[in-house]
């Protein structure tokens, strides 16, 4: 099950679980829109790997697997194209 972050952990904006401007690699790091597209070119700047969105857990499903309270920001530089 995903941890659905509570925030882009490059510029630490607050991405809420229903929220469709959260993306995430496969190792779940998560980063807004703005950093993703932007910032790395929707590729993970830990991993490599591709950034898509993050898909919404429906609201029923938040009560019994609520999303992760546990902030992470790194300090990560701008991709060079």
């Amino acid at each position: 099950m995903l941890q659905l972050r509570p925030n882009c952990e490059s510029c630490d904006r607050d991405l809420a679980p229903p929220t469709d401007q959260a993306f995430i690699c496969s190792f779940e790091c998560t980063f807004c829109i703005d950093c993703a597209d932007g910032k790395f070119g929707f590729t993970c700047p830990n991993c490599g790997g591709e950034l898509l969105r993050r898909p919404i857990r429906p609201a029923e499903k938040l009560k019994r697997f609520p999303a992760s309270t546990k902030r992470i920001v790194k300090n990560h530089p701008p991709r060079e194209t």
